[in-house]
This record gives C-alpha cells, structure tokens and sequence, in this order.
C-alpha cells in the first residue's frame, strides 16, 4: 500500500516545486537506494504531461570515482552531463544517502577538482540558471541518527515539514523581502558575534518551497566588500564529508582574514580553494516553525526557526554581488534562547531578537503563525 505523504510530496514538487508543463523535460536524480518517492514522482511528470529522465547514483560508487578520478576524466564527465542539463526544463533532485561521511577520505584535491570542473559548470552555471529546480533529502535510518530519533519518529517529523503550506509561507514572506530590498546597513549581535555589512542594491529573493523542501528563508548577499567584524557558528556542518564545528570566521572589508574551527587546517584548505571562497555569497533568515535543532543536513539546518546563514562562496544571480568562487557553504547561526540569542539590525533598527521577529509586519514568519 502507497503512503499518501509519499504521493503528496510528489504531486508538490512536480505541480508546485517546479511547475511541469506539458512536453517540459525533467530530469530526476536520486543519489541513495529510495525508489519510492522516484516512481511517485515519474508518475506524477506523466500526469502533468512532461518527460521524465532518471538518474540514479550510489554515493559509495561516487566516492570510488572520485578517489581515482583526473583532471581530464572529471572534464569528460562534466562535458557529457552538461550537454544533457541543457536538455533539461527541469530537475528534481532526491538525496537518501545511507553514510553522510562516504565521501569523507576523497583526497581534498580531487574534491576541488570535482566542485570547480563538475559541479560548477553542471550544477551552479547551467541547472540552477536554466532550469526550474527543486533539491530534497529523503527520510531514512542515517538521518534519523543526525537528528538523535527513531527512523518512525524522523518520518513523521520529514512529511509534517516537508508538506505544510508552502503557498501560506510564501506570502508571509513577502513583508520580510521588500524590508531587506530597502535596507543598507545590516548588524548581527550575539555570543561570539558582531558582524556589520551593507545589503543596498542587492535585492532579496523569497524561498517557499520552489528550490528546495523543505524550506522557509529570505536570501540576499553583503555588498562584496562591505563585511566586517566577527561571526561564530554554532550549528555543525558538513562539507565534503568532514564534520566541522565551532567555525568562527573575523573579517575585514569583505575578506575573511581568520579562519578556527576544530578543523582549523582543513577549513582553511577549502577557503584557499580560490579568491572568491573568502568572501560572502549569501546571506538569508531562516523561519521554518517545525526545524528546530540541527542535525548536519544543510538543507534542513538552513531553515532552523531563528536561525541566519552567512555562506562564503559563489553568489546566487538574482541577488548578485559580484562574487565568484567553486564553492557555495551554508554555515549556520541559530539565535533562539537555547542555543544564545542574539539580534539582527537593519538600519539600526531590531528586527529580530532571540530568533523572534519584533517588527509588527513580520510577525507572521514567527513561528505560532506558520504552523
């Protein structure tokens, strides 16, 4: 017997997540062994008339490829799958790895490799500027272990997250985007934490279920240069594979200028990986009612009710900055009671405080409204 959430979720991603219109080409990639959630949703393509391409990818496969991978074979490998990106009307992205850490002992040089000659050109310049795109984890037992529960509780918790009213979030957000869209200066105070930049002219752009599930954020980026100050992290994260913590980044006219964590060594590695890794990409709130503590999963700890990111790396076109880079790392900043507090500023003016918004106009992204 079907699990209804299962059919619900995909009938989401394909008529709301990225809105498949007859004769639209859909590529679906799975990287995991879920097979569920993939056949409801090339069901639901079908309904909506479109085409659906699937590719299915082992991550401990991956993590052999990659170990052995060269500098020409990863450039064929970009070159194949980009021609077929550029097919693509749309794409749907489904994450169920059983080992977050598979990829953990890829030599760093290979993983650069993979992130500047693969990714990049696949992923940050052709399907995310040219496609209609949704990215999703599925639920499974490794997730549950990240997120300290049992695969049945984590379930429960997955489909209430992943299937509540996107289209209500979506319009309390806008008070949230045309604030950030007037705002110049904007500070950040917490333990740890005094980080001033300016957000003017960059825009703000809204994320109620379109690009990924879950979701609930406003983005936009610093002024490239504008950012000084210090900033500590308390959610850990993963990136490649490795686990860091207690990042904590010192800036100066944009740059990061001092990098610590419990990885101090290797996190400098991956900012070294070009110019561009050392300034900020993106800056976003995070608002979901239901996300509450993190669990290393990025697109989940992204969305923390009163929650921040403050991403080193490639900039998002519709709020550009001018900032290029192979990489694109969400870091994440909870500001509730319990993990420290802390406020946000725009203009000088508190909008934020303890992970509540204050402003009367934005009250409906707190938590008791979204539910």
């Amino acid at each position: 017997m079907k699990d209804p959430r299962i059919q619900k979720l995909a009938k989401n991603l394909v008529n709301y997540s990225v809105n498949v219109q007859p004769g639209e080409n859909v590529l679906v990639e799975m990287i995991g062994s879920e097979r569920d959630l993939i056949k409801a949703v090339v069901e639901e393509v079908g309904k909506a008339g479109g085409r659906a391409f699937v590719q299915l990818t082992d991550r401990t496969v991956l993590r052999s490829m990659l170990k052995y991978a060269t500098r020409e074979g990863l450039e064929a490998w970009a070159e194949i799958d980009l021609n077929r990106m550029k097919q693509m009307d749309c794409y749907i992205g489904i994450r169920a790895g059983e080992n977050v850490n598979d990829l953990s002992d890829v030599p760093e040089e290979n993983m650069k490799l993979y992130n500047s000659l693969y990714s990049h050109p696949v992923h940050s310049e052709q399907r995310v500027k040219h496609t209609k795109w949704v990215v999703l984890r599925y639920p499974n037992a490794s997730m549950a272990q990240l997120a300290n529960t049992t695969t049945e509780t984590f379930e429960d918790f997955y489909f209430e997250v992943c299937n509540l009213d996107y289209a209500k979030m979506d319009k309390a957000q806008d008070a949230l985007a045309d604030l950030m869209r007037r705002t110049d200066k904007v500070r950040i105070a917490g333990p740890g934490t005094e980080l001033t930049f300016s957000i003017l002219g960059i825009g703000a752009e809204k994320c109620s279920g379109q690009k990924n599930i879950p979701d609930g954020e406003v983005y936009s980026a610093p002024v490239r240069d504008s950012v000084n100050g210090t900033i500590s992290y308390n959610a850990a994260t993963l990136y490649n594979g490795v686990t860091f913590e207690n990042v904590k980044f010192k800036f100066e006219n944009g740059k990061i200028v001092e990098a610590t964590s419990n990885d101090t060594a290797r996190l400098n590695e991956i900012l070294d990986s070009d110019d561009g890794a050392r300034h900020i990409g993106e800056f976003a709130i995070g608002f979901n009612p239901y996300i509450l503590h993190p669990m290393k999963d990025i697109l989940f700890d992204e969305k923390i009710a009163g929650s921040l990111h403050f991403t080193p790396g490639q900039a998002y076109d519709v709020t550009d900055n001018g900032n290029r880079s192979s990489i694109h790392w969400d870091l994440v900043l909870i500001q509730r009671p319990e993990y420290g507090g802390g406020e946000i500023y725009f203009d000088d003016v508190l909008i934020r405080k303890d992970g509540i918004f204050v402003l009367p106009e934005l009250e409906g992204l707190n938590p008791e409204n979204l539910k």
